[in-house]
């Protein structure tokens, strides 16, 4: 996931975040909402919290916001 595609799934992902992640905090989400660039502040607190590489932290996000989608994807028949 690029920053593009971050910033416009935000509303998903801050609304996901402490059910993925039980470390962040209102107060976190708060403070990434006022950043300039949301993805590069979310994955610097992913590393901070869990001790991600970079990599990791950018897997991670990827790896749940496709759970998410899949698990919530409306099926037409």
């Amino acid at each position: 996931m690029d920053k593009n595609e971050f910033e416009d799934k935000w509303k998903l992902i801050r609304s996901q975040s402490k059910i993925w992640w039980s470390l962040i905090t209102d107060s976190d989400l708060n403070k990434i909402d006022k950043a300039e660039i949301k993805f590069l502040q979310y994955v610097t607190l992913l590393q901070l919290k869990y001790r991600y590489d970079r990599q990791a932290a950018k897997d991670e996000i990827d790896r749940r916001v496709a759970e998410y989608e899949k698990a919530n994807a409306i099926t037409v028949h």
